[in-house]
C-alpha cells in the first residue's frame, strides 16, 4: 500500500485528535500556554494599531455576536474575534515561540480556537484537544518550510494559517479529507514579509490577525464543502515551491501522535523579539555576577544565530518601542541599565540617553557553534568589555522560558496579571478572579466568555 502523503497524514491527525489521545504533562502545558496567551492579547489594548484592527471590526462586523474580543469585552462574529484577538496577542511581543520551527503558536490558534468554541459552545476538553491540533501542524509546517523561508517570511503569519485551520476545523468536526481542504485553502492565503521592520511599519500584528481569521475561514469553508488545493505543502506549485529552498517534508509527520512538539514550546520572558533573549540572558548573567552598571560596559559583542543578524540587523535606530523591541542594542542596554527588558522599560526607557548610546555600543557576530545549534536551541552567548579594561564573557545554554528552564504557574500567573496591569485592559481584582478559571478551562462543559462583564471599555 502507498503511503499517504504528508498532507493527507497530518490533516487526518488534526480532524481525529481526542482530548484522551494527548498525555497529561502535554495538556497541562496547553493549559498553561492558553493563560500565557490571555495575558498577551490583554495587552494589546490601547495600541493604536490593535486598535485600528479593533475600529475595522467594529465597522464591517455586526454589533453582538457569541464571541469575545478580549481587549474590550466586545460580542462579535467568529471571524472578527479571530482577526482582533490574533492581532492583541502579537503586539507585545510576550507571547510564546517554539526555538524550532521559530513560530509563535499562542498567537494563530488561540484567536481561531477560542472563536469557534464559543460560537459553538464547545467543552474546555474539546477547545484544548483542538488546540493541541493547531500546535502540532503549525509547528511542524514551520520546520517544514525551513531557514530559508524565515530569511524573508514571518513564518507565525505563514504557518499560522495552517495552525489557525488545523484548531478551528477540530472544534468544527472536519473530516480528514474537509481538513485537507482546510489547510489548502489556509495555505493559498499564507502571507507575511519581513520588511515591515525596516521603517517600523505596523504590519506584524495584522500577520497573526489575518493568519487567525483566515485559517478559520478556510475551516468553515471547508465544512460547508468547499474544496481546496490537495497538496499546499508539498505540490509542484505550493508552499514550499514558492517559499522556501531547504523544506523538508519528513518534518511535517516526524513522529506525529508520539513526539509533542506544543511541549517543546518556550514562553517569553522578555517583552521583546525572541532573538534577543539568549543574548539579554546572557548579559544579565554578566552584569549580576559582576556587578556591572551600565556606565562600566565599554562594548558588548553578542555572538548570535544567523536568524538573529537577517530580523534584528535591519534595525539600527529604533522610531518605536515596537521596533525597538527588535533592536539588539536597546534590549541590551534595558538589561545593562535596569536589570530588565520588561513592557515597562521599553516603553519608560527605549528613547533614553544611556540606553541610545549603549546601543551603538552593541554589535552582533555570527557565532559557529551557535548558529549550528539553531533553531532546535537559542544559546546565548555575550563578551563585555568593561572601563578598566575587563572582558567578560557569559552564555546560557536555555533562556528563561524554555522547556528546561521554563515558568511555573505562579511566574505565569504573576506575568498575565502584570500584563493586563500594563494596558489597563483589567483590573487586579478581576485578574484574581479570572485567572484560577483559566487554569481550570479542561472541566468547563460549554465554553463561554472568558473575562467578567461590564469590564475592559473602548
Amino acid at each position: 500500500m502507498t503511503e499517504p502523503e504528508p498532507s493527507a497524514r497530518l490533516a487526518a491527525f488534526a480532524a481525529g485528535l481526542r482530548h484522551e489521545d494527548i498525555p497529561g504533562p502535554v495538556a497541562a502545558r496547553a493549559v498553561d500556554l492558553f493563560v500565557d496567551w490571555v495575558g498577551s492579547a490583554l495587552a494589546g489594548k490601547g495600541v493604536r494599531p490593535v486598535e485600528t484592527i479593533a475600529a475595522f471590526a467594529r465597522a464591517m462586523g455586526p454589533a453582538d455576536g457569541p464571541c469575545e474580543i478580549l481587549i474590550d469585552r466586545s460580542g462579535t462574529s467568529p471571524l472578527f474575534s479571530a482577526l482582533v484577538n490574533g492581532a492583541s496577542s502579537h503586539v507585545a511581543e510576550q507571547d510564546d515561540v517554539h526555538n524550532g520551527s521559530v513560530f509563535h503558536p499562542a498567537a494563530v490558534v488561540f484567536p481561531a480556537a477560542l472563536a469557534v468554541a464559543q460560537a459553538t459552545g464547545a467543552s474546555g476538553r474539546d477547545f484544548i484537544a483542538a488546540v493541541t491540533a493547531g500546535y502540532e501542524v503549525g509547528i511542524r509546517v514551520g520546520a517544514f518550510l525551513g531557514r530559508s523561508h524565515y530569511r524573508v517570511f514571518h513564518t507565525t503569519g505563514t504557518a499560522g494559517a495552517l495552525a489557525a485551520a488545523a484548531a478551528a476545523g477540530r472544534l468544527l468536526g472536519l473530516s480528514a479529507e474537509a481538513m485537507r481542504d482546510a489547510f489548502g485553502s489556509a495555505g493559498t492565503q499564507a502571507a507575511g514579509l519581513w520588511e515591515f521592520l525596516r521603517d517600523a511599519a505596523d504590519s506584524k500584528p495584522l500577520h497573526t490577525a489575518k493568519a487567525a481569521a483566515n485559517g478559520l475561514t478556510a475551516a468553515y469553508l471547508a465544512k460547508d464543502g468547499f474544496t481546496g488545493a490537495k497538496r499546499i505543502l508539498e505540490g509542484a506549485q505550493g508552499m514550499a515551491a514558492g517559499m522556501s529552498r531547504d523544506a523538508d517534508p519528513a518534518r511535517l509527520t516526524d513522529r506525529l501522535g508520539t513526539r509533542w512538539a506544543l511541549a517543546e514550546t518556550s514562553f517569553k520572558f522578555h517583552a521583546s523579539c525572541r532573538h534577543t533573549h539568549p543574548a539579554a540572558d546572557a548579559l544579565l548573567r554578566a552584569v549580576e555576577a559582576h556587578g556591572l552598571s551600565i556606565g562600566d560596559i565599554v562594548r558588548v559583542v553578542a555572538r548570535v544565530h544567523q536568524g538573529a543578524i537577517d530580523v534584528l540587523g535591519p534595525v539600527d535606530a529604533p522610531a518605536s518601542v515596537h521596533q525597538a523591541k527588535f533592536s539588539m542594542g536597546t534590549t541590551l542596554g534595558l538589561i545593562a541599565a535596569h536589570r530588565r527588558a520588561g513592557m515597562g522599560e521599553f516603553e519608560a526607557h527605549f528613547r533614553a540617553p544611556e540606553v541610545a548610546a549603549f546601543r551603538e555600543r552593541v554589535s552582533m557576530v555570527l557565532d559557529a557553534e551557535v548558529d549550528a545549534a539553531y533553531p532546535a536551541r537559542w544559546i546565548g552567548k555575550v563578551s563585555v568589555e568593561t572601563v578598566d579594561g575587563r572582558v567578560i564573557d557569559a552564555r546560557v545554554d536555555e533562556p528563561k522560558g524554555d522547556p528546561g528552564n521554563t515558568l511555573s504557574r505562579d511566574e505565569i500567573t504573576a506575568k498575565v496579571m502584570g500584563l493586563a496591569a500594563f494596558s489597563s485592559a483589567a483590573t487586579g481584582a478581576e485578574m484574581e478572579r479570572t485567572v484560577p478559571s483559566l487554569f481550570a478551562i479542561e472541566g468547563v462543559n460549554r465554553l463561554e466568555r472568558l473575562m467578567p462583564a461590564g469590564g475592559g471599555g473602548r
